[in-house]
């Protein structure tokens, strides 16, 4: 081989490389740097079930022969037919390009340099700069550089495993501070968590908390031990009353983790339902996974109008805990916020407080259990009614606005299961609306074995409404159509999906966005 096109071939294997660790670390770093995801999204990206796990089999069409496939072929014919420069050659499309779709910069989320990171990718690249060194041993050129440029995601989980417990060590500090700022301070803890609702619900009791309590609720989506013990490190200050944290959980022991040093004195639970089951497996583990959080709490508050969570009461007062229940269906709960006629009617043990006007988008259940938490804190319920006239919908999470070309939309990015999908289809069903109903949505994800079917039925609601159906991305595309039942519009990317819609909807129209997922989904 010519030296020149050999010392070209090299060179261009570093760039694909170092393509490929773009593309797959910043899926790492969406996935909170679980190594299984670097299986979990390879699968996605190059040889994708697309129906689901639970999708009958004709619901299974031929997969499509993707680039990827097509230089994965080349590479293994050219290495036995020895024509080695075409094997590198191959290596570097596959590097350059594939999966075709899961891009370097990424549109909705850009690769962030932060130390971990920095670590993860200086093993990983120390691990293939070894590799391709021994394998260059055997004298097959490009040998090694093909391998690892194709191996770049088990690699990066090899490395996320080799860098795991130097991260718990230095996370482990942040948690001693964090510690002892809690106790130098000493705020009353509540801890709400749950599938869903819990943002919205920790927002509630921050507003009706208000300044007056001394609250303060942790930002954003900071539900995990790197997000709790950073905002407690940062934000913790002196005169602090109350601190409500959201707590998450991708599986057991984690929440149990979280309240061994944030510890509780009122634990929320909003609601148990089919969030993350494709790495807790089955409900059962997500239901157990969350009762985690009342083990420490002396108070509990309690969803009931979810039925897994009305089986918990009896239970939790025999360990004996308080338990105050909530909802918005049962009349034999503690607290309860009726929805009549556009108001809330806000009843505390069969006592009618009073009524404020409904909020759109706030989901009552969320309320109610946000106005328990408020009692268990010493609200005291004569102040309940007008302390929730402060309470506000939750950005992204079913926010109603008409555009200036007069359409009505409904933003509910920011929500991604079953029962926030449903809520949601429900407000579109319910706006005046002279025109059309509108929904564009990539689906719902994370749902493990019930993914299909829930898919199945958001497209048989849009249909019911009647309405439109727009289908971002492929992740859940063959299982909308399907409920659906017709050929919906499709497209690529959100963006492309908000254009359509800003083109074609008018007054009268109404829109929506049901949620969105990040672009390292296909």
């Amino acid at each position: 081989m010519h030296l020149a096109v050999a010392l070209v071939l090299s060179v261009l294997l570093g760039v694909a490389y170092a393509a490929q660790m773009g593309r797959w670390l910043r899926v790492l770093q969406r996935e909170h740097y679980d190594p299984t995801s670097m299986w979990r999204f390879l699968a996605r990206w190059t040889s994708p079930q697309v129906g689901g796990a639970k999708a009958p089999v004709r619901a299974h069409p031929r997969r499509p022969v993707t680039l990827s496939h097509v230089l994965v072929l080349a590479l293994v014919v050219a290495g036995v037919l020895r024509a080695y420069d075409v094997t590198a050659a191959a290596a570097v499309l596959y590097g350059l390009f594939c999966p075709v779709g899961l891009s370097i910069r990424g549109r909705t989320s850009q690769l962030e340099w932060t130390r971990r990171l920095r670590t993860v990718a200086v093993v990983a690249a120390t691990f293939s700069a070894l590799v391709t060194a021994l394998v260059a041993l055997t004298s097959i050129p490009f040998l090694g550089a093909v391998i690892m440029v194709i191996a770049v995601p088990p690699v990066l989980d090899l490395a996320t495993r080799v860098v795991a417990p130097f991260e718990e060590r230095r996370a482990m500090d942040f948690v001693e501070k964090a510690t002892k700022r809690l106790a130098q301070v000493g705020p009353r803890v509540v801890a709400i968590t749950g599938s869903f609702g819990k943002t919205s619900t920790k927002n509630h009791l921050a507003a009706i908390l208000g300044a007056d309590y001394g609250v303060l609720s942790s930002p954003r989506s900071y539900n995990n031990r790197a997000g709790l013990s950073r905002a407690v490190n940062e934000s913790l200050a002196e005169g602090t009353r109350v601190f409500v944290a959201e707590m998450g959980t991708y599986g057991p022991g984690e929440i149990r983790a979280l309240t061994s040093w944030f510890v509780p004195e009122i634990a929320v639970v909003t609601a148990i339902g089919p969030v993350h089951l494709e790495r807790m497996k089955s409900l059962r583990v997500v239901e157990a996974a969350k009762r985690e959080i009342t083990e420490r709490a002396e108070v509990v508050v309690l969803n009931v109008d979810d039925p897994l969570l009305a089986n918990w009461p009896e239970s939790l007062r025999a360990e004996g805990k308080r338990v105050v229940t909530a909802g918005s269906q049962r009349e034999d709960v503690d607290v309860r916020v009726v929805v009549e006629a556009r108001c809330w009617t806000i009843v505390v043990e069969g006592v009618t407080l009073g009524s404020v006007e409904e909020v759109l988008g706030v989901q009552p259940t969320n309320l109610a259990c946000a106005l328990a938490a408020a009692l268990a804190l010493g609200v005291a319920p004569e102040e309940l009614v007008a302390r929730t006239k402060n309470v506000t919908g939750v950005a992204h999470r079913l926010n109603v606005e008409t555009s200036a070309a007069g359409v009505a939309v409904i933003d509910d990015t920011y929500n991604a299961n079953p029962a926030s999908a449903q809520a949601a289809i429900k407000v579109l069903a319910t706006l005046e609306l002279s025109g059309r109903r509108v929904v564009v949505t990539p689906g719902l994800v994370e749902l493990g074995p019930e993914q299909y079917g829930e898919n199945l039925r958001l497209g048989q609601r849009v249909a019911a409404l009647p309405g439109e159906l727009v289908v971002i991305g492929r992740t859940n595309a063959l299982a909308l159509t399907a409920g659906f039942e017709r050929a919906p519009r499709r497209f690529d990317t959100r963006t492309l999906a908000v254009a359509w819609a800003r083109a074609n909807l008018g007054p009268g129209d109404g829109v929506l966005f049901l949620n969105d997922l990040p672009d390292h989904y296909p």
